[in-house]
């Protein structure tokens, strides 16, 4: 994502066609690695967490503006969320949760 713009939805209805595209019948979580700062309209995650097939979300990111963000953004997903600090922690993280997502 390009510096200061904001994820709508019509931005996330990309998101969800490229998802079905290769991700059409396996579960899979998706790790967001924000090195540019960016904002997300929240209301996004009320669609994207009715794929049934994705598990969990991830967020990394060291900035705070971005670690405040993905307090609010959590709210809106219902399913596995989480912020992390750095991608081996991401990775670790979507290891564990594919794993109880398949169980």
């Amino acid at each position: 994502m390009n510096e200061g713009i904001t994820v709508s939805p019509e931005l996330n209805d990309v998101f969800l066609k490229v998802i079905e595209k290769y991700f059409q019948n396996r579960a899979f979580a998706y790790i967001s690695n924000r090195i540019n700062s960016y904002s997300v309209n929240p209301v996004i995650y009320l669609e994207t967490a009715k794929m049934k097939n994705l598990v969990g979300f991830a967020v990394v990111s060291k900035d705070p503006k971005q670690k405040m963000q993905t307090k609010v953004e959590k709210t809106f997903f219902g399913k596995e969320f989480r912020q992390l600090n750095t991608i081996e922690e991401a990775l670790q993280w979507k290891e564990e949760t594919m794993r109880k997502g398949i169980d």
